[in-house]
């Protein structure tokens, strides 16, 4: 089996997703998933003039060599867009291997380590009062774990609140829409935020919570001091993470469980974090991690260190990710969560999948390699629209963390 072609679909059925296909001269093919929020072009651009060419030819079947030339082979390796186009190969391959082996993606990777998979999602409200009655919807759902978000008072927007009641989309505008951020108004907040929802809801909810990127270590050290009465499933993103130390000195201060690595790209920037037991959970994703032949080492990595999976699970990543992801969860073996915010009609309208999803719960499915696929021609439909994410300046005007 010779890979014969592979093209870039590019739509935007309400937010901008990029799809790799990769078909083969017996007419099997896979799709992976692309998109890089708010960068997207970079990856199709890398993809169509530097990838493609190159795969046309190759033995699908050789995954971990093809994923080695390109990684080995760049001599400019790592970074988000390179590793999010080799992501989209990888998945495809796998996607392949698991039609022609006529078996579900988890299989392939060992099989299955549990029935089901639990998932949060996300509790958002622009005041205190709002954002408790969105626990309790979360909860009515049937979920067992929930993000809690809430505007700031003295903040006129934070991150994950969506305006005017409609859903969440960072990528709000064409160019970086710009937010005013308050450290100090939020580390007031948001311990009093926790307080009223274990007031209300009791213990037994698992409440999880994002700062994303906005403090320095001993800020969140603080912060993660300040909740432990709440019992956190974790905090999430307390610091930005190029400078991997800062969460030994969070680590030093507080018990409140930590999960940092959507914004990862390769095993080097979670490696330290992980040899030295600074985190409890690794939310690299596959799209933007090099794929499911990295996720598989970094995974394994950390499950000597007792540190477990927590997926990225946005919408900026496609349901293409999602079914991949999935498999990956039933099978690893430290799997800790999924991340569920769910896809729009319109969005799920372009994709057809396998996984299921039943009261916070997801199953992966058992059609062959991971059980998604896309419609191109509807795809056409909605072309692109240039999306940016936002950015952050303090009260005083210095350009922050978004």
């Amino acid at each position: 089996m010779k890979i014969t072609d592979a093209y870039v679909i590019v739509c935007s059925p309400g937010r901008n997703f990029v799809t790799l296909k990769i078909v083969t001269d017996e007419g099997v093919y896979g799709i992976g998933d692309a998109t890089l929020n708010g960068r997207e072009k970079a990856v199709v651009s890398y993809l169509e003039d530097y990838l493609v060419p190159a795969l046309i030819g190759k033995d699908p079947a050789q995954i971990e060599d093809i994923w080695q030339f390109f990684y080995r082979g760049a001599y400019w390796r790592r970074g988000p867009v390179g590793m999010t186009a080799l992501a989209a190969v990888d998945m495809a391959l796998w996607d392949i291997k698991g039609k022609v082996a006529g078996l579900p993606l988890y299989q392939l990777l060992g099989g299955r380590s549990r029935d089901r998979i639990m998932t949060y999602t996300h509790a958002n409200g622009s005041d205190l009062a709002a954002t408790l009655e969105a626990v309790g919807e979360a909860i009515d759902q049937g979920y067992q774990a929930v993000r809690v978000q809430s505007g700031i008072p003295g903040m006129a927007s934070t991150y994950g609140v969506a305006k005017d009641g409609k859903k969440y989309e960072p990528a709000d505008a064409a160019l970086p829409s710009e937010a005013v951020w308050s450290t100090e108004k939020y580390l007031n907040f948001v311990p009093h935020l926790f307080s009223e929802v274990r007031r209300q809801y009791g213990e037994e909810i698992h409440l999880l919570h994002d700062v994303h990127h906005r403090l320095t270590p001993i800020e969140a050290a603080r912060l993660g001091k300040e909740l432990e009465p709440y019992h956190l499933f974790w905090m999430e993103d307390a610091v930005p993470a190029e400078n991997q130390q800062g969460f030994e000195l969070i680590r030093q201060h507080t018990t409140t469980p930590l999960a940092v690595g959507e914004v990862f790209n390769s095993i080097h920037d979670c490696k330290d974090l992980i040899l030295n037991q600074s985190i409890d959970y690794i939310r690299s994703t596959l799209v933007h991690a090099g794929g499911i032949t990295q996720m598989r080492r970094i995974a394994d990595l950390a499950a000597l260190y007792h540190i477990r999976t927590g997926f990225h699970g946005a919408t900026d990543l496609s349901p293409v990710c999602m079914g991949a992801a999935l498999h990956f969860d039933y099978w690893v073996p430290n799997f800790g969560i999924q991340e569920h915010m769910p896809h729009s009609e319109l969005m799920e309208s372009v994709f057809s999948f396998d996984y299921q999803f039943e009261r916070g719960f997801f199953t992966p499915g058992e059609a062959p390699g991971h059980g998604v696929d896309i419609d191109e021609k509807l795809a056409a439909k909605y072309p692109y629209k240039r999306a940016a994410l936002p950015v952050n300046r303090l009260e005083d005007g210095t350009l922050w963390h978004w």
